[in-house]
């Protein structure tokens, strides 16, 4: 069992854990901030035929005792490229040696789509599974969406689902949806990508995005729960925060660093945070800057925290970085360490977590393995800009639908 990481690079440690056959393809480089740590790039699974890909890589961890590494559970979705967001089946890829073999991957029939009434079909997605200690179980939480011929209805409601891993069988429950208050403002949304924080009683922040039947922006809002192992409950909802025009707040992310609550979020122009002293009420947030002046650059899309005791990070694509090739600049993937008065990002600190191969990167998870391990895994989009959205199998940069493990270490 790994107890103690040494000053051994990250690639070097992997290859020691895993012997020479370990699965290592690069090592992402660059400027190490004053807490230092090792960013070792691995790829489990890889695979591309042109018409389906993989996305939202997220994984969670199944404890099994103190002398005993955990099981590692990446929950990965297939989407249909002719479409916007067409989603099927949330798949498996799981390992029992900590990446040092991947199986998978495995479909899981509990976790696809359901017909309801008029043809339409209902499906989870933004998926994020995540171990919860109080209780025992791996507890993954996202959304559904609703499709007519293959394609996302917009006027239909959302809402927060769930289902819980049983290790034994390897399998999760059928899918269910969170009960919220009959109020127009809880229509259409949901923890959609949602990086949640369990507390040490077992209750459960969870951010979420919403909006009524007629608004055309959502508003970012925490709600506590409690979960009994089976049923997921919400008891508390947190206080609203709302932006005026692009499609307001969504796909919020929260953390605890020493205390104090942080809330990321994302709006079709930048991305913001917020903070809180109890994890339900926030400030007003501001927009994500560096500390030596200006605008980060991290828009229309998802941030997510990655917390160590000693220090807080932020995970981030953003424009500026010559890739203006990408869709909303979405590579590629970086990290970078944040002043946590400020409420800034420290330009100094920036590294590249995931190198860009030509297409997008951006909907990814944050794993905390061990207290000295986080795990940031994410795959390549294979939809480019248009004219030739769908992005070819013999594409100039070898993009082939990696999904990769960053090691922090």
């Amino acid at each position: 069992m790994r107890t103690r990481i040494t000053v051994l690079a990250a690639s070097v440690w992997v290859r020691a854990l895993c012997g020479a056959t370990g699965s290592v393809e690069a090592a992402a480089v660059g400027a190490r901030p004053a807490l230092d740590y090792e960013i070792a790039l691995e790829v489990p699974y890889k695979g591309y035929a042109g018409d389906f890909c993989f996305v939202h890589p997220r994984a969670g961890i199944v404890t099994r005792g103190p002398d005993r590494s955990p099981v590692v559970v990446m929950t990965i979705q297939k989407l249909w490229l002719k479409g916007s967001d067409v989603f099927f089946s949330i798949n498996e890829l799981r390992t029992d040696n900590l990446g040092c073999t991947w199986r998978g991957p495995y479909e899981h029939a509990t976790l696809g789509r359901r017909s309801e009434p008029d043809g339409v079909l209902a499906t989870p997605a933004d998926f994020w599974p995540k171990w919860h200690a109080k209780s025992g179980k791996l507890l993954g939480i996202g959304v559904n969406a609703r499709y007519a011929n293959d394609a996302q209805i917009p006027t239909a409601p959302r809402e927060t689902t769930y289902a819980v891993y049983d290790p034994e069988k390897r399998t999760w429950t059928p899918w269910r949806s969170l009960a919220v208050p009959a109020e127009d403002r809880f229509y259409h949304g949901g923890a959609g990508s949602a990086q949640r924080v369990d507390l040490p009683n077992g209750d459960i922040l969870l951010p979420v995005y919403t909006k009524g039947r007629s608004k055309d922006d959502d508003s970012a809002i925490v709600l506590r729960c409690q979960f009994d192992g089976t049923t997921l409950s919400m008891v508390e909802v947190g206080g609203e925060l709302a932006f005026k025009g692009g499609r307001g707040f969504s796909e919020p992310s929260l953390t605890r660093f020493r205390g104090r609550y942080y809330l990321t979020l994302r709006n079709d122009q930048a991305g913001y945070v917020a903070v809180s002293d109890d994890g339900m009420h926030f400030g007003p947030p501001q927009l994500w800057q560096w500390d030596d002046g200006g605008e980060l650059g991290s828009y229309n899309t998802q941030q997510h925290w990655v917390t160590h005791q000693a220090g807080l990070f932020l995970a981030y694509t953003r424009k500026g970085a010559n890739n203006d090739h990408i869709p909303r600049n979405r590579a590629p993937l970086f990290i970078a360490r944040v002043d946590p008065e400020r409420l800034t990002v420290l330009r100094a600190t920036e590294r590249i977590l995931i190198p860009e191969r030509g297409t997008p990167l951006g909907n990814f998870g944050v794993t905390e393995v061990s207290p000295d391990e986080t795990w940031i895994t994410d795959a390549e989009w294979m939809q480019g800009l248009r004219p030739q959205r769908i992005i070819p199998v013999d594409n100039s940069r070898g993009a082939d639908n990696s999904i990769y493990v960053a090691r922090i270490v």
